[in-house]
């Protein structure tokens, strides 16, 4: 049986290649995507995941974060949740020991104290900088970096199980409980053992309208690779978004299938993806430009 694993953007990179030798040892999928997302998360110099994450128009950090097990389709998933620097970590314990996919806000952030995990204040020097700075332009009408990098992960181990992750400080100067497409399964992440897994970066906004990572998916299930897949779920969505409008919002996806095969696809020119399967080392790659 194969393994292949697959993140968005180049931080992810560090992670992934310690990942990979998980999966080569033998560990689920599922450990090993959220063994990537944690890496990011913990890294102040990654400033649209986790510490150091991107503040919201007051000047807090809200974190979005899923996981999803492609066994038994179990999810689990938080939102605007501030003070943890490991979302994932209470996105899986939500999918694992409640009856619960979603918790939000001060519900995500209890359930994150009754795990034991030590509040911490997200905002570093840095991300407080831009925060100030960004605030300032606003007021003086002056546009800002949208920033949007979500850390995604789709997985598949020895055992033929997939996996999706996703972990994200979300948008600059989001309004207060802004929620994007990372927590949301189906637009943010999707994953199935019958079929691949899916995980989403860009604007939120634009990725819920189409449900991408799920349609990059239903795409593998009506036997497309995945990277036919995910360069057609890409661009059926930015066209449809373009008759409407003239400009649209940055998507990009990665996916896996069960065949261990590797897809990744943008609608903008700059999206590059780490991965890593057997005789391939982990390396970053330009995902091609479909639109």
């Amino acid at each position: 049986m194969a393994w292949c694993m697959v993140a968005t953007w180049p931080f992810s990179l560090a992670g992934l290649e310690q990942a990979a030798r998980q999966l080569q040892a033998g560990s689920s999928a599922l450990e090993a995507a959220i063994a990537v997302a944690r890496r990011v998360e913990r890294d102040p110099e990654v400033d649209s995941v986790g510490l150091g994450g991107i503040p919201n128009l007051d000047g807090i950090v809200e974190l979005d974060a899923a996981v999803m097990d492609g066994r038994d389709l179990s999810i689990g998933a938080v939102a605007a949740l501030q003070n943890c620097i490991s979302p994932v970590l209470v996105a899986d314990r939500i999918r694992t020991s409640t009856a619960h996919q979603l918790l939000v806000g001060s519900g995500a952030e209890k359930l994150a104290a009754a795990m034991g995990l030590e509040r911490t204040c997200l905002l570093t020097d840095k991300s407080l900088k831009t925060w100030q700075e960004q605030k300032a332009a606003l007021a003086a009408r002056q546009s800002i970096p949208v920033g949007h990098d979500t850390v995604g992960i789709a997985a598949l181990d020895l055992n033929g199980d997939l996996a999706a992750v996703t972990s994200t400080s979300g948008i600059a100067m989001k309004l207060a409980g802004r929620v994007g497409d990372s927590p949301l399964a189906g637009s943010g992440f999707y994953a199935d053992n019958d079929v691949g897994a899916a995980a989403a970066t860009g604007l939120g906004e634009e990725i819920m309208k189409g449900c991408l990572c799920y349609e990059a998916v239903a795409l593998m299930r009506s036997g497309l690779e995945p990277q036919t897949a995910a360069e057609q779920a890409i661009r059926q969505l930015h066209r449809r978004l373009a008759r409407t409008r003239g400009s649209v919002g940055e998507m990009a996806l990665v996916c896996v299938d069960r065949q261990g095969r590797i897809g990744a696809a943008a609608n903008h020119a700059s999206f590059q993806y780490a991965a890593a399967a057997p005789g391939q080392d982990p390396a970053v790659r330009p995902a091609p430009q479909v639109s």
